[in-house]
């Protein structure tokens, strides 16, 4: 919305700076956190008074969850959701459709965790949504996105799947790119919900992961810095980089409230969108392999709990103590704070692999 500030910038000054990506970008970040820290204690006092009972435990969790946890109200995620989609709606152009893709996923994500919160808080108990019809409605989001990132991007990467660092090979998936789009959108969101399992442990990661992708769509958006680092052009996605600094505002404003011992979750309402956010920047700025490594975390946390459902069907034994994984190194003995802490420590270091596929010539 600022950004049309510009036409007076000719004759105001100081109009000027509303230009560049990187001013409003830092602006978005400061008004999304400024948003979080002073409608975060009035949006858990509202949602205390109306969850009694707060986000239902899952009986068959940690045995110090249903001590610890109990009482903590769900449905956090909706001071990130309003968080960055205020920020964005001042701070980016709207005549972007590429923010459009995004902020669209991230919203009707958000939708789907919060029908589910919903129903969990509703009935008391941890069954909320089927999971059927959530994956539904998430894969009509998904393929929507893929059609729509599809026909925005260049002529010559319409379809096309980029591989890190060689720049040359493009796979030429053509339609396929839809259903593959939309894959990784729906396992994104899907795998942030499933790390979302203690205080603290989803955010950062989330923040960490959004935030390369963010340095690399402000790299992907700008012809001079893809020819420096042997990327491919993709005209317009610089501006997503301040949806990031959006989200990452949020993400702190939230996680203030969010570090342990937690005033509030994330719930679904955050966790699936978030991870819908993350895999729609990565599709439409051509990084979808990228985001596998950046999100390392949450891919590890996915393929605990499928390694432990196939196993555990085939022999009748475990592999891990519990999954999905992080709840394996609590049973070990691993305090809270040291396995949530140790993930931020791995998201950094992954974060910066990520990076480094940025290669210079």
């Amino acid at each position: 919305m600022f950004f049309w500030l510009t036409e007076f910038a000719d004759t105001v000054p100081g109009f000027n700076l509303f230009r560049y990506i990187t001013f409003r970008a830092g602006a978005a970040f400061l008004t999304a956190l400024v948003f979080g820290f002073i409608f975060g204690r009035p949006l858990i006092n509202m949602l205390r008074r109306r969850q009694t009972n707060g986000q239902p435990i899952r009986e068959d969790g940690p045995e110090s969850h249903l001590l610890t946890k109990t009482g903590t109200p769900t449905m956090g995620g909706l001071l990130i959701l309003s968080a960055l989609t205020l920020s964005t709606l001042l701070w980016a152009r709207l005549d972007n459709g590429y923010v459009w893709i995004v902020l669209l996923v991230t919203v009707g994500f958000g939708l789907i965790g919060f029908a589910d919160d919903l129903a969990k808080v509703s009935k008391g108990n941890v069954k909320g949504v089927p999971g059927r019809v959530r994956l539904a409605m998430g894969a009509v989001i998904g393929v929507a996105a893929g059609v729509a990132a599809l026909y925005l991007h260049p002529s010559e990467l319409q379809g096309q799947l980029a591989v890190p660092v060689f720049k040359e090979v493009l796979v030429n998936m053509g339609w396929f790119f839809v259903p593959f789009a939309a894959f990784v959108i729906l396992g994104a969101a899907n795998a942030v919900n499933l790390t979302d399992g203690l205080d603290g442990l989803a955010i950062m990661p989330v923040m960490i992961a959004a935030g390369t992708l963010g340095v690399i769509a402000y790299a992907v958006g700008r012809v001079d810095f893809t020819s420096y680092l042997d990327v491919h052009y993709v005209p317009g996605v610089g501006e997503l980089l301040i949806f990031v600094a959006a989200l990452c505002g949020g993400g702190l404003g939230f996680l203030w409230y969010n570090a342990p011992p937690a005033a509030v979750f994330m719930g679904d309402t955050g966790s699936l969108a978030l991870g819908g956010a993350l895999g729609a920047i990565a599709v439409v700025i051509k990084h979808e392999i990228v985001l596998a490594i950046v999100g390392g975390i949450f891919v590890v946390e996915t393929l605990s709990v499928i390694i432990q459902v196939l196993y555990f069907k085939r022999t009748g034994k475990r592999v891990f103590l519990m999954a999905p994984i992080h709840h394996h190194f609590e049973k070990k003995g691993w305090a809270e704070p040291q396995i949530v802490i140790r993930f931020w420590i791995i998201a950094l270091v992954l974060a910066l692999i990520g990076l480094a596929t940025l290669k210079i010539r």
